[in-house]
């Protein structure tokens, strides 16, 4: 599933692609939103902003198009009317006269108008969003030591979007490696230091993440694996995806474990204890 970075990345491209110029047609695969393709068409995209997981297209006519990806669904920024070799069965289709953003396989496609937004769903439930301005290191601190967090182990805690939105499998082993957190540990169980260095991780590294395409491995050292040869599956990540492979800080290697069907990296000495 892609994870708040890569939602941001594809919402930049959809805004410089298709943004503050003439609608020329939209497409819904699904029947109940067949009846908004004609009334969008005649309006622009203003702005195209992220939730976490989700995307929200913002038209001059106060609709919105709100789409999550879920496991599958995967943007593409194309010619216009033209479409990718694909199996994937298209669900969205906005089409300028230069350009078109196509949705694929996503299944949770709603329009609704401004006065929606905030009482949707998802929207309303979802917590601290590490990519937007209000998400500070502070925030995420205070966030973290409260009720109904503070006793939840990281593992399942930092899946859940209700405490910070945006986080997924990838981010969340990375984020509890630099802070120096076991998977198993509660945040009640856990240093002062050790909830700090969350905190700045929580925020630092989806900003990286988004800003470097998925690295969340220390830049510098990623370029050098990069220049010596390393595949980006070798560079890209402390620890996600390197089971067996060596801790670049203290050579142990990484274990990967999972918890409910989710997988998730650690390594045992820079991450202190297993809880019990």
């Amino acid at each position: 599933m892609p994870e708040g970075p890569e939602i941001r990345r594809a919402a930049d491209k959809i805004a410089q692609a298709i943004a503050h110029q003439p609608m020329k047609a939209v497409f819904f695969a699904f029947a109940q939103l067949k009846p908004y393709e004609a009334d969008l068409a005649r309006y622009q995209v203003e702005a195209v902003e992220t939730y976490g997981k989700a995307m929200l297209i913002r038209f001059s006519n106060q609709l919105n198009i709100y789409s999550h990806n879920q496991l599958y669904g995967k943007w593409f920024v194309r010619p216009a009317h033209s479409y990718p070799e694909t199996n994937r069965q298209l669900r969205l289709a906005l089409h300028t006269a230069k350009k078109s953003a196509l949705l694929y396989s996503a299944s949770d496609i709603e329009v609704l108008h401004n006065k929606e937004i905030s009482a949707h769903p998802f929207i309303q439930r979802i917590g601290l969003d590490v990519l937007r301005p209000e998400a500070t290191p502070a925030a995420v601190l205070a966030r973290v030591q409260t009720q109904p967090f503070y006793r939840r182990q990281f593992k399942s805690l930092l899946l859940d979007q209700q405490f910070l939105a945006g986080i997924g499998n990838y981010l969340r082993s990375e984020i509890l490696y630099v802070a120096g957190i076991h998977p198993t540990q509660r945040p009640l169980e856990c240093t002062p230091e050790q909830l700090q260095k969350f905190a700045t991780a929580a925020i630092a590294l989806p900003y990286q993440s988004y800003r470097y395409h998925g690295i969340t491995n220390d830049l510098d050292l990623a370029n050098q694996l990069k220049a010596a040869g390393y595949a980006r599956k070798d560079y890209r990540h402390w620890v996600f995806g390197r089971q067996g492979k060596p801790c670049f800080q203290c050579d142990r290697q990484i274990i990967k474990d999972s918890a409910g069907g989710r997988r998730y990296y650690y390594c045992p000495s820079c991450q202190g204890s297993q809880a019990e």
